[in-house]
């Protein structure tokens, strides 16, 4: 036995050779394993993905070894920490039986083991970052390059190789900081905080969340949108769905230590305020008169945390936007807590004056649609105003009486909904038949319909996407042009999101969580996917419109096929409906006529220019290391950005004049951060951000065209040659009764 002094004397010399040693930081050491509760929600998961899940016969048990690096790149995105040799000792004593281990026994203590690996990699690793941050400081005038993006490349073979990527990580964060104004010592102790918040982070993790990233790697060998929800998770899940919460109104997911914006919701706060997109990187958060906090590394219930608040107080985000060129952009807003009004978030319309022939302007009516929402639970009695069919049905009416010639349905940005206000909106526009085309994992098919033989808009018709336009957009969209009722204009394709999810709580299937006290977990299960009623999926392809139009979207990594695991495109037999689509030579003729435009019309000059500079940086996936190099080019993109924003001042006096339609209040203007005094000169603003007051936003140059196309359609109408099955181009056919 130790003695008191004699261990008193230990402690002070430990003390004395930690300082000796410098300011090392360290991790609480901690064991994690997997509990009895956590093995029944793990041998049930295994069990549904098996029986239950849409492809369950394309995973067998030998694809489990794909969970282990799966699972590391969940711990280390970016592969920074790990090395190959620890993913080749992982495999080796995992991946043979790692099926058979959650299956049978629903263990998962390589979860922790390999976390464990990975917390010793970031202790040694943050301290050696401490220990060189002065050095490399010195030394921003290299011609070495960096890889922003490292999650698809390999881990780095040893030390040796490790500490040059870490130098030159290092050399990438500082040049981040002083392009954003900071002094040399001001970038230092930006980076030194942040990778002591790091590990603070990290010591904060707990084993549920371990299940959570490792039981979704399983989940994610069937396809993408599969997932594990820890109790935690499914509760605030289950806040979300109800709309119970006063926040922001926006869906946020972790990427690389990241904290990124996976989805607004449809007229929450943040889609009123149109300064956060999806893709968009949250950096630091801070209330009203109080300081930023980094929440790069944090876990993200705690951001969730710091995020949501009381109805009416403010929150301040940095954010990197999602489509910046520079990684070292940076933008601070400020979003006013609320909670999601329906009114808000419901479809909306105008009349636009567009230029005819001879001088004249023809009125086309536009309804934009956020989302497929359905009969809200939340105190609101009138039924009529808690429905996208019923709205846009409403909309219709107002806009026949107000003399519309034709109408653009504009479902970019709509991530979709409720599946039957999909077959209710498409039956709007045809006189009944299918509308999609179901079918689950034992290859039984289902066919919804239209049943009503009533039209409440025979007239010409387009439907404006983009690469967002997802799940119950891209079935209305694919059904319209399936019946040749509309046609379709945006970006290459819509997102490509073809597939059925349901939720199932883990202790409606295991009786012992059924009658424990504690709170349990669910699991996320694709189950189905949508066909349109010719037979083709929407599944990764998406939507293909007639008339694709320049855009930037079509340049970045967010469309299905750009995630792992997604589910196949195929196709069912066509199902019986009295349509087709539209006439080739009609197509052609509206595509050309557009096309002439689109070489010819000083917005399409812009919007190419635009386009084309972005998919240039977009394809530059190495960054100079050189500071007065990126100095140099950071320079050269403001001076661009802001030849552009004085094209789009210039651009927006030739916008067509609109008249506004809503079915509720106008939303509040939104709120900005006050600029500061070195922000002045910046011009790095979104280019396609709506007027602050405005229904629509300034330069839509796609709105412009789509509009444009109904309008040659309009004008086509009054030459017969161009006529398909005996009626004016794009309009409903005729009643035979």
């Amino acid at each position: 036995m130790i003695s008191p002094s004699r261990l008193a004397r230990q402690s002070i010399l430990l003390l004395l050779l930690a300082l000796v040693a410098g300011p090392a930081f360290a991790i609480t050491d901690r064991k994690f394993s997997t509990s009895p509760t956590l093995a029944a929600e793990a041998r049930t998961m295994v069990q549904l993905l098996s029986q239950a899940h849409y492809n369950r016969d394309a995973v067998r048990s030998s694809n489990y070894a794909e969970v282990v690096a799966d699972y590391m790149g969940f711990l280390d995105g970016q592969r920074m920490f790990f090395l190959k040799s620890d993913r080749e000792e992982f495999e080796k004593r995992y991946s043979n039986s790692l099926y058979w281990n959650i299956l049978r026994l629903g263990n998962i203590d390589a979860a922790y083991e390999i976390f464990d690996v990975y917390e010793q990699h970031v202790e040694s690793r943050v301290n050696w970052i401490f220990d060189n941050l002065d050095t490399v400081s010195q030394d921003l005038e290299t011609e070495d390059l960096y890889r922003i993006d490292r999650s698809k490349v390999q881990w780095p073979i040893n030390a040796l190789e490790s500490d040059d990527l870490w130098r030159n990580r290092l050399k990438y964060e500082l040049i981040g900081e002083l392009l954003n104004k900071k002094t040399p010592e001001e970038a230092k102790q930006a980076v030194h905080k942040r990778y002591e918040r790091l590990l603070k982070n990290i010591g904060d993790m707990e084993g549920s969340d371990l299940a959570e990233y490792f039981l979704s790697s399983v989940a994610h060998l069937y396809d993408p949108h599969s997932t594990y929800f820890s109790a935690e998770t499914f509760e605030d899940f289950g806040i979300q769905m109800k709309l119970e919460l006063v926040g922001i109104g926006a869906m946020l997911g972790l990427e690389d230590d990241y904290c990124v914006v996976r989805e607004i919701v449809p007229g929450g706060p943040a889609d009123l305020s149109k300064q956060l997109k999806p893709n968009d990187k949250i950096i630091s958060v801070s209330q009203d008169s109080g300081e930023p906090t980094e929440i790069i590394g944090m876990k993200l219930r705690k951001i969730v945390d710091m995020i949501r608040g009381e109805k009416g107080t403010n929150v301040h985000l940095l954010v990197q936007p999602g489509d910046a060129l520079d990684p070292a952009t940076r933008k601070e807003i400020v979003i006013t807590r609320d909670v999601v009004k329906l009114n808000s978030a419901r479809a909306h319309a105008g009349i636009f004056q567009v230029p005819g022939k001879d001088g004249t302007t023809v009125p086309i009516g536009v309804i934009a649609l956020p989302s497929f929402y359905g009969p809200a639970d939340d105190g609101d009695t009138d039924a009529e105003k808690s429905s996208a069919s019923n709205d846009v049905a409403t909309l219709i009416d107002q806009l026949k009486e107000a003399g519309v010639s034709g109408l653009v349905l504009d479902l970019r940005r709509n991530g979709g909904g409720f599946l039957s206000e999909a077959i209710d909106l498409t039956g709007l526009f045809i006189k009944q038949g299918p509308v999609v085309q179901v079918k689950n994992y034992a290859g039984e098919i289902q066919v919804d319909a239209d049943e009503s033989n009533k039209i409440a808009y025979d007239g010409p018709l387009a439907v404006l996407v983009d690469r967002f336009s997802a799940s119950a957009s891209e079935i209305v969209t694919g059904a319209l042009q399936n019946y040749g009722r509309a046609i379709v204009v945006g970006d290459s394709s819509t997102h490509g999101k073809g597939s059925v999810q349901t939720i199932l709580e883990m202790k409606n299937f295991v009786p012992q969580l059924a009658r424990s006290p504690l709170k349990t977990g669910a699991t996320k299960l694709t189950i189905q996917k949508y066909y349109l009623p010719n037979g083709n999926s929407t599944q990764l392809k998406g939507v293909v419109p007639d008339i694709v139009l320049p855009s930037r979207e079509d340049y970045l990594p967010i469309g299905e096929s750009d995630l792992p695991h997604a589910l196949v495109w195929d196709e069912v037999p066509t199902t019986f409906f009295e349509g087709k689509p539209l006439n080739a030579d009609l197509v052609g003729f509206l595509k050309t006529a557009s096309l002439l435009r689109q070489e010819e019309l000083p917005e399409f000059a812009y919007l190419r220019k635009g386009v084309n500079w972005f998919k240039e940086r977009q394809q530059d996936k190495l960054v100079s290391l050189n500071l007065d190099r990126r100095r140099e080019q950071q320079t050269e993109d403001k001076a661009f950005l802001k030849e552009l924003k004085q094209e789009k001042k210039q651009l927006a006096d030739l916008d067509f004049p609109y008249q506004e339609f809503r079915l509720g209040p106008p939303p509040p203007p939104p709120i900005k951060a006050e600029p500061k005094a070195d922000d002045l000169d910046d011009e790095d603003e979104d280019l396609a951000d709506a007027d602050e007051n405005a229904a629509f936003s300034k330069v839509d140059v796609h709105l412009k065209e789509c509009l444009r196309v109904v309008g040659d359609a309009i004008a086509l109408a009054q030459n017969k040659q161009y006529w398909v099955s005996n009626r004016p181009p794009l309009t409903a056919p005729a009643d035979k009764g």
